[in-house]
This record gives structure tokens, C-alpha cells and sequence, in this order.
């Protein structure tokens, strides 16, 4: 399809994507990168943020936990450990985790325990932004 590129998003338990769209965000480990049609053969590893994409001319998002992306001139695989439609994320439960990691990572204790704390807030954090915004737009 002219002017279209294939996005496809796999977890290990499924694929959740398999979609033509006319470009593509994502969150790299040494930054965002985008995507259009036609772009370079590269991979890249994939840091917890928001994938974005858009289909003729509406913005979608979701949340991705770690991968990697593999990017050709007609295709984007994503890779990702954990991801998740904007759709599927309940708004109130995504604002209690929230509230949870806030309340562990004030708690402290050994290193390792509030590292976990700060990822866990910051996961909770991606995904209550996420749901948010698809709530009021009524987009993904």
C-alpha cells in the first residue's frame, strides 16, 4: 500500500497489532525514534514508553514495557515484553497502581526494592497518561 507502512506488535503471549499506518513513534532506549514508509534497515532496543502511531491522520497510542523494534522500508516490528492497547487499560486501576508504587517507593528499603518501586511508578504512571488521554479523546 502506497504511502503506508506495516506496524506489527508481539508479545510473548500474543500478537496485539498487525495494522497499515502512515507512521510510526517509538520510545528507543537512547530516545524517541520515528518512522515513515521507505525508512532504513535498523534495530533498536525499546525502553518503557508510549508508542504512538497514526492512521490516516489519527493519532493511537499504547503502552510498551521493554523490547526491541525492528524497523525495514515497508515494515516496524515491535517486540515488547509487556504492551497494551490504550483501549484495554482501565483508568481507575492504572491511578491505583499509581498510588501503590507512589507509596512503596516512599516506604524505601534496600536498593534493589526501590529501583523496582521506580520502575513499577514509572509503568503506572505511562499507562494512568495513556488511558487518561484515550478517555477524553475517545481515541486509542
Amino acid at each position: 500500500m502506497a504511502g503506508k507502512i506495516l506496524l506489527e506488535v508481539v508479545t510473548p503471549e500474543k500478537q496485539l497489532l498487525s495494522l497499515q499506518v502512515d507512521e510510526v513513534i517509538a520510545p528507543g532506549s537512547e530516545g524517541e525514534f520515528g518512522v515513515l514508509p521507505g525508512h532504513c534497515h535498523f534495530l533498536s532496543t525499546l525502553r518503557i514508553g508510549e508508542l504512538r502511531y497514526r492512521v490516516d491522520g489519527q493519532a493511537h497510542s499504547m503502552a510498551v514495557l521493554w523490547g526491541f523494534a525492528e524497523v525495514t522500508p515497508t515494515k516496524v516490528t515491535v517486540m515488547a515484553e509487556v504492551a497494551e492497547r490504550a483501549e484495554d487499560i482501565d483508568v481507575e486501576r492504572a491511578t491505583a497502581k499509581v498510588t501503590e508504587a507512589e507509596r512503596r517507593l516512599q516506604a524505601g528499603g534496600l536498593p534493589s526494592e526501590v529501583k523496582e518501586a521506580q520502575i513499577s511508578l514509572e509503568k503506572a504512571r505511562l499507562r494512568k497518561k495513556i488511558a487518561e488521554r484515550s478517555q477524553k479523546t475517545g481515541h486509542a
